[in-house]
């Protein structure tokens, strides 16, 4: 199997089955053209761990993902495992292993989600949150201007009139299935569009001559399971004064919001 049979594909991963996938271009990052971008990564992750030890009476309620170095492409492991048992409230981690330039291998990403218990809520749901302009309101935005990047490429993005640098308003959708089996379950793929938020608003501008932002965590707090094709991203990104920032996302599907995402960033200067 080589690059560019991979580069042709309709999807971001090829399994190799076992929880070994081997990343195509379509999961090519922004900053490094030789590493993953945190989307699909993430998505992958969350893909694995709805697989693994599967319990229909519990909901994944919070994701949160720890980014511990570069994000190698090519091939990799997904590992799951059980932190905290429970009947009602379960722990669980997934940890993504890659070689790093030596060949030796590491962990890039650790993710941990909370699976709650379910119940019938209907009689007292309740949502702050304020909707997003409908998706046939924006207007087709293209972001390729300002990051590079396969998964970048790949992406369906649709913009609010209020959009702005800082805070941005995006239904964000691609035509690629997350692995080439093609069995992720929508909601699941949605997360795999969810730290895009993070370049969407974009305060000043990215790569030589500028500046950089990468994110090193993710965390994803879901009240409603979402559905369907498009992610709405409303977000507010934050730039302090000692080199560290924020990007702060309320979560929408097409029925309207769904959770909030939170993404600490470090900033630097780029000569």
């Amino acid at each position: 199997m080589n690059l560019p049979e991979l580069a042709e594909g309709n999807s971001y991963y090829v399994s190799l089955g076992d929880g070994r996938y081997h990343s195509t271009v379509h999961a090519q990052g922004a900053w490094n053209p030789h590493e993953q971008h945190m989307a699909p990564a993430s998505g992958i992750m969350v893909h694995e761990l709805a697989k693994y030890a599967p319990r229909p009476d519990l909901r994944m309620a919070r994701l949160s993902f720890e980014i511990l170095g570069l994000i190698p492409g090519g091939e990799f492991s997904v590992r799951c495992e059980t932190l905290r048992p429970g009947k009602t409230i379960e722990l669980v981690q997934a940890e993504l292993v890659a070689p790093d330039p030596r060949g030796v291998e590491r962990v890039a990403i650790r993710a941990s989600a909370w699976r709650l218990v379910t119940s019938d809520t209907t009689a007292i749901a309740a949502v702050e949150d304020e909707p997003m302009p409908p998706l046939d309101e924006c207007e087709p935005f293209d972001v390729s201007h300002l990051w590079p990047g396969g998964y970048i490429a790949s992406l369906d993005i649709r913009v609010a009139t209020h959009h702005r640098k800082g805070n941005g308003c995006v239904w964000v959708s691609t035509r690629h299935l997350l692995t080439d089996g093609g069995d992720s379950p929508e909601w699941v793929r949605l997360m795999g569009l969810v730290d895009t938020s993070n370049g969407i608003a974009a305060r000043e501008t990215p790569g030589p001559g500028g500046y950089a932002w990468p994110n090193t965590d993710l965390q994803i707090h879901m009240y409603r399971e979402p559905s369907g094709e498009w992610l709405g991203l409303d977000n507010s990104v934050s730039f302090g004064t000692d080199g560290i920032g924020l990007t702060s996302t309320v979560l929408h599907d097409i029925h309207g919001p769904f959770g909030r995402s939170e993404q600490i960033l470090t900033i630097r200067e780029l000569g």
